[in-house]
């Protein structure tokens, strides 16, 4: 009995930090996602000779990714696509909210 009840001690103990790293680590793989975005953004501007206030066509854009091109961030929260420019894609605020006090710099998106 003693020994649940340590166990159960541990558990309760360590669960808070256990939650907050899994929400670090889903920041981190929101933050990764739009740089890589971003970036094939890029790429295709020049590529294709666009300016600054033009609509980013994302399937061309895709091409220059090894993965898919994500809509979704992993919250299920859709990214905010802009035109080709400074601010190309920003992270929805409901995401930045549900993931608030977790040490995530958001930097510029």
């Amino acid at each position: 009995m003693i020994v649940v009840a340590i166990i159960g001690l541990l558990t309760v103990l360590a669960l808070p930090s256990f939650l907050k790293s899994r929400k670090q680590s889903q920041g981190r793989r929101i933050m990764n996602d739009p740089r890589q975005m971003d970036a094939a953004v890029d790429q295709w501007a020049m590529e294709f000779c666009k300016k600054d206030g033009d609509t980013i066509d994302t399937v061309g854009a895709a091409t220059y990714l090894k993965t898919a091109w994500k809509s979704n961030d992993v919250l299920g929260h859709a990214y905010v696509l802009n035109t080709v420019g400074t601010g190309q894609i920003s992270i929805a605020t409901s995401t930045k909210s549900a993931l608030a006090g977790v040490g995530i710099d958001w930097g510029v998106y």
